[in-house]
Parts: structure tokens; C-alpha cells; sequence
């Protein structure tokens, strides 16, 4: 958190958000003035010959969830204490993949 909050006693606003609806997974963190903090994301790329099967990328995205959001914390220079408010994709076209986005 930046020392300029902290020595006015306030408590800014993150936001982090999660995208998943597809064969991309990503974490994003914003800051209340809509600075673009962190921008992480990582794409299940399906055997060749094969389109991308949602049980498939449901489990890459649950896989990969964890490791993008320290890495976006990381980038960001926040702490998981920092962060005030989570988005998430709620659906989508396919069901899988959005479902690990929003636990």
C-alpha cells in the first residue's frame, strides 16, 4: 500500500478481478483511479487438430489460478491484505471455465 494513503489515515481501493470465460485465464488489479496495477494471464493451448474442450480448460485454469494471482500481487507490490474488492466472470457461453474464476 503506498505511504501517501497511509499517512492520511485512508484506505485506498483494489480491486482484483479474475477472467476466465474461455481458453484464457487472467488477474487483473486496479487501483480506484483506474490505474492498471497488474494485467497476468496465461491461454490453454489444445492439441494440435483439437479445439478446446471446457473440461479440459476448466482443469488448466484451476491449475493455473493460484500462481497468476501471487503474480499479480507481486507485480501490483500489493499484499492479499490490500486488495478490497474481487470481480470475477460469472458466465459465459461454456460453463467450466468460469466456474473456477468465481470460487
Amino acid at each position: 500500500m503506498t505511504t501517501s494513503y497511509k499517512a492520511k489515515g485512508m484506505v485506498p481501493i483494489f480491486a482484483l478481478g479474475i477472467e476466465g470465460s474461455a481458453n484464457k485465464i487472467g488477474v487483473g488489479i486496479v487501483s480506484e483511479n483506474g490505474e492498471i496495477l497488474a494485467n497476468v494471464r496465461k491461454t490453454y493451448v489444445s492439441p494440435p487438430g483439437h479445439g478446446f474442450l471446457p473440461k479440459e480448460t476448466a482443469k488448466y485454469h484451476q491449475q493455473e489460478i493460484v500462481s497468476l494471482v501471487r503474480a499479480a500481487l507481486d507485480e501490483s507490490n500489493l499484499d492479499p491484505q490490500d486488495i478490497t474488492c474481487i470481480a470475477y466472470t460469472k458466465g459465459s457461453m461454456i460453463a467450466q471455465p468460469p466456474a473456477v474464476s468465481s470460487l
